[in-house]
């Protein structure tokens, strides 16, 4: 039998919006194709994570209080994270974790958290704290080449994110990566690191796909085709989305 691990970074303090969806989502489409997955969860003060032992890493949202914590704990596995980047882990960050990785963040203070500077990118806070990018969201994305699709999330940031040189998607509606930004996201092949909770995976059957089937390549040194599912419903829902959304673009 197949199997993925999944390495779940601090499910007890970056949880904003239902980001734990996204491990449901990757956890029940893998065991509809008869994949194990096993998921192993690391929070402060548990034992020491050996990054590349993972086939994906996953962190979600917090708040400027969770993520000056995190900064600390997090900067210990700078290197062993770096590695495992370069080795083809993949990485699916949201929001706050998005900003974790990037050079740092400054709050609404002007306080400077220190990222782990794995990716170029920067994020600002708005100084006004009711000024926020929040929102339903539809991005065109190209996860292979000359093979595009729409992914739909909702956004709820403060930080305005800059550099992001290679972005996730082009914003068809929506803010993204700053107010009336035309890019939203960093993306890699093996790295998806955006501000769309949603959770975003459940309203994104292809996006899964395309992560589950990345780590089976990787791990199994295989093309894999994966066994279609009945996402009837899932569709259906995602077509009336986009209809709405777009109509008002």
């Amino acid at each position: 039998m197949q199997e993925l691990k999944i390495l779940y970074l601090y499910p007890d303090i970056l949880e904003l919006y239902g980001d734990y969806g996204n491990i449901q989502v990757l956890q029940y489409r893998m065991e509809k194709r008869g994949i194990k997955c096993i998921i192993d969860k690391y929070s402060i003060g548990d034992e020491q994570p050996n990054f590349l032992e993972y086939d994906i890493v996953f962190a979600g949202g917090g708040a400027d209080n969770e993520q000056s914590i995190l900064a600390e704990d997090l900067v210990k596995y700078k290197e062993n994270i770096k590695e495992a980047v370069q080795n083809g882990v993949f990485f699916l960050l949201i929001c706050g974790a998005y900003q974790l990785f990037g050079k740092y963040y400054k709050g609404v203070e002007g306080n400077i958290i220190e990222g782990l500077d794995i990716f170029p990118y920067y994020t600002e806070a708005i100084t006004d704290r009711k000024k926020r990018c929040i929102g339903n969201i539809v991005l065109e994305v190209e996860l292979e080449s000359n093979k595009k699709t729409k992914v739909i999330g909702f956004e709820n940031h403060g930080g305005q994110t800059y550099n992001s040189l290679s972005p996730f998607g082009k914003v068809l509606y929506g803010n993204g990566n700053k107010f009336g930004d035309d890019k939203e996201g960093f993306f890699l092949g093996n790295v998806i690191a955006t501000y769309l909770h949603g959770p975003l995976l459940s309203k994104n059957p292809e996006l899964s796909d395309y992560i589950i089937k990345y780590c089976l390549d990787r791990k199994y040194n295989q093309n894999t085709e994966l066994k279609q599912l009945e996402d009837t419903f899932e569709q259906q829902c995602r077509t009336q989305l986009l209809e709405k959304f777009l109509k008002k673009a």
